[in-house]
C-alpha cells in the first residue's frame, strides 16, 4: 500500500457503533491500491470494505460516494457505501474520511477473453445510462485542464522525440475541445479509470460472471466516449505491444452497442478520443515516475507503456466502432 493508515479492531469495533452492520467479526488488510488504505471488514451482518481516504478530502468525496449509491440503487454491480445512523455515507476514522462499503464477488482477470470484455462493455453502457439522472456534477479532474497544467513539468524527464509526442497530442486534443466537439458527445458520469483490475469476476474464464466494478475514486463527468477509450485500451490489448486484440475489442464495443449504441458524432471522433485516453495516462504515469508524492511507496508503473499505446493510436487508423 502506498499510504498507509492503521486501523485496530477496537477503531472499527467504535466504528461500526455508527452503523447498523453488526458485530465484528475480522478485519484484514488489503495491500493493492495506491490512493487509499483499505481493509476487509467482516461483521456478523456482511462482507465490506473499509475505505481511509489518504487523498482526497471530505469536500470531494460527496461525488464518488453518491455516484456509487446511486448506481448500486439501480441494479448496477458496484460497491454500495453503507449509511450511517445520521443518516450519511461519509464519517472520520483516525484522522481520515471514511467510508463503508459492500463488498463485491470475485476476482479481477489479468488477461481477460472475448466473454470478460463483453461483460465488462455491457456493464459499463449501463452504469452511463443508470447515471443520467445523477443530479451532482463534477468534471473529470485528470481531463484537459490537468493535461497541460502538469506537461510543462514534465519536460526535463523526456527527450526530443517523447516532447514533439506530447506536444503535438496535447495540441490536437486542445483544438478538439475548442471545436466544440465532446460538447456534442453524450456526456455524464464516467468510471475514467475502468482498467482491468477494476472489475471483479466470478464464474469460469470459458464462462465468466460479472462481480461488478470498483475504485471510482478517479470518476468524473466526462464523454462516454472517452471511458470506453480508457476501457479498450486496457481490456483490448497485448500488454506487451499496446496493438489491439481484434477479438476482445470486437467483443468489448459490440456488447456497448447492443445497450448503447454510439452515434455518427461519436464514430467520427474515435480516434481523436483513443488518442486522448492514451495520452491521459501517459501523463499521469510519466508524473508518478519522475515526481512521485512523498508518501508513495510502491514503485510507479512504467510510463513507456502507454507512451507505446499512444503511438500506436497517432500510427495506426482507429478500429471502426460499430453500427446499427
Amino acid at each position: 500500500m502506498a499510504v498507509f493508515t492503521p486501523v485496530t479492531e477496537d477503531d472499527a469495533r467504535a466504528l461500526l457503533q455508527r452503523y447498523q452492520l453488526g458485530e465484528l467479526v475480522a478485519l484484514r488488510g488489503i495491500t493493492a491500491g495506491i490512493e487509499n488504505t483499505n481493509y476487509f471488514l467482516d461483521t456478523t451482518r456482511g462482507a465490506y470494505v473499509l475505505t481511509l481516504f489518504e487523498v482526497l478530502t471530505a469536500a470531494q468525496l460527496p461525488f464518488y460516494i453518491e455516484l456509487m449509491h446511486h448506481l448500486a440503487g439501480r441494479g448496477v454491480p458496484v460497491p454500495e457505501p453503507q449509511t450511517l445512523l445520521d443518516g450519511t455515507r461519509l464519517t472520520e476514522l483516525n484522522g481520515k474520511p471514511a467510508a463503508i462499503v459492500t463488498r463485491l464477488s470475485g476476482g479481477y482477470e489479468p488477461e481477460p477473453g472475448p466473454a470478460h470484455c463483453a461483460l465488462a462493455g455491457q456493464t459499463l453502457a449501463r452504469a452511463h445510462l443508470a447515471a443520467q439522472d445523477f443530479s451532482i456534477h463534477q468534471p473529470n479532474l485528470r481531463g484537459l485542464d490537468w493535461w497541460q497544467a502538469t506537461a510543462p513539468a514534465l519536460a526535463p524527464f523526456l527527450d526530443a522525440d517523447q516532447s514533439a509526442l506530447l506536444r503535438d497530442t496535447l495540441d490536437e486534443q486542445i483544438a478538439f475541445a475548442a471545436a466544440g466537439t465532446p460538447a456534442r458527445l453524450p456526456f455524464g458520469p464516467a468510471h475514467c479509470d475502468l482498467f482491468r483490475d477494476n472489475v471483479l469476476f466470478d464464474g469460469t474464464f470459458e464462462s465468466p460472471h460479472m462481480g461488478g466494478f470498483i475504485d471510482f475514486y478517479f470518476a468524473g463527468c466526462d464523454t462516454w466516449l472517452f471511458d470506453v477509450a480508457v476501457s479498450v485500451n486496457d481490456w483490448c490489448i497485448h500488454r506487451a505491444t499496446g496493438a489491439f486484440v481484434r477479438r476482445r475489442l470486437e467483443a468489448w464495443l459490440q456488447a456497448y452497442h447492443a445497450v448503447r449504441p454510439f452515434t455518427e458524432q461519436e464514430r467520427a471522433a474515435w480516434p481523436v478520443m483513443l488518442r486522448a485516453a492514451a495520452l491521459r495516462f501517459w501523463i499521469s504515469r510519466l508524473y508518478d515516475y519522475h515526481l512521485p508524492r512523498p508518501a508513495q511507496t510502491l514503485k510507479p508503473h512504467d510510463p513507456r507503456h502507454f507512451e507505446r499505446i499512444l503511438r500506436l493510436r497517432t500510427e495506426q487508423p482507429a478500429p471502426a466502432l460499430p453500427r446499427p
